[in-house]
């Protein structure tokens, strides 16, 4: 496999790859916070998430398409108010989605995984019929495009490093909200014990809509982050969803930093692979080695430890 390179050129593959796997990383982790928020805190598995995040992506299509057209003048900080939107739509209808259908599934995980299975049916439907079946890209403002030359034979893409101080920036806010801020305490007193967290003022429904509609709007952003590297359909949240859930469960469900640990060594593990290997070979090796480890440690990464 490695016979046909010599050692520069192995590097700069390397090189380059690497970053790659950092953009996928990003998009990971982003989609991963969300989804950890909702599984980690709430046990709900959440398989229309890849959805929520698609929302995203067409928010900010919409946004990029106002600006062009009605504000051409300001559309190079488009892709800002995008980002606002999206979190802002995808959370609101997260909000709802909780109210309706998800408050009435709390303690039954397969209840929670048909019935949002079948909601992202309805999405991916809905999709296609307001935007059509084919895929959308959206137009990158000039000062994300073109790329960063740190040797003769690598070249970083501006777009890609924005990406990745924006997975940096999210993580940070939710690890702040999380654990430095009165919300985080609700939600972690909630998930300890719902009955003494209500016997001592805690609003328990109000922490759970809110938990879940930021989880959503979460994916929201990923979303917009998504179109930075890739077109939008009615089905690419499909794409990543199953690698989402693999990355919350092999990091440890409620636990932030095995999250971004494990998104990094997937993505890396991916990305490395797929230039060697095909696209699926990559993935079935890689899935194969994180079910060898949870065999071996079923608990993730990093668990969080409990009195018992």
């Amino acid at each position: 496999m490695f016979a046909d390179y010599s050692m520069g050129e192995l590097g700069a593959i390397f090189a380059m790859q690497g970053f790659a796997g950092l953009i996928l990383f990003s998009v990971f982790v982003l989609m991963a916070l969300g989804l950890a928020i909702i599984f980690g805190q709430m046990g709900v598995i959440n398989m229309a998430h890849g959805e929520f995040m698609i929302l995203g992506a067409y928010v900010t299509y919409l946004t990029s398409n106002l600006f062009s057209e009605y504000m051409p003048a300001l559309f190079s900080m488009y892709f800002f108010l995008a980002m606002i939107l999206a979190f802002i739509v995808a959370g609101a209808l997260g909000m709802f989605v909780e109210w309706a259908l998800i408050r009435h599934l709390y303690k039954r995980p397969l209840d929670t995984l048909l019935a949002t299975w079948g909601l992202s049916l309805i999405m991916q439907q809905i999709y296609r019929s307001v935007f059509g079946a084919r895929e959308v890209g959206v137009t990158i403002p000039e000062w994300m495009m073109g790329s960063l030359p740190l040797t003769d034979t690598i070249e970083i893409p501006i777009n890609g490093i924005f990406v990745m101080v924006l997975a940096t920036g999210i993580s940070i806010a939710v690890y702040i909200m999380m654990f430095r801020s009165s919300w985080g305490k609700q939600v972690r007193a909630v998930t300890q014990n719902r009955v003494m967290a209500g016997a001592v003022g805690i609003n328990t429904e109000r922490t759970d809509r809110l938990t879940f509609g930021i989880g959503c709007g979460v994916a929201g952003v990923a979303g917009s982050a998504f179109t930075m590297i890739g077109s939008t359909g009615p089905t690419a949240g499909q794409l990543y969803i199953v690698d989402t859930f693999l990355v919350v469960v092999f990091g440890g469900a409620a636990s932030l930093l095995g999250t971004i640990a494990s998104a990094f060594s997937i993505s890396q593990a991916q990305s490395i692979m797929e230039f060697f290997l095909s696209g699926s070979m990559a993935k079935v090796l890689t899935l194969l080695t994180v079910v060898g480890i949870l065999m071996l440690r079923p608990q993730g990464l990093f668990a969080l430890k409990l009195r018992k």
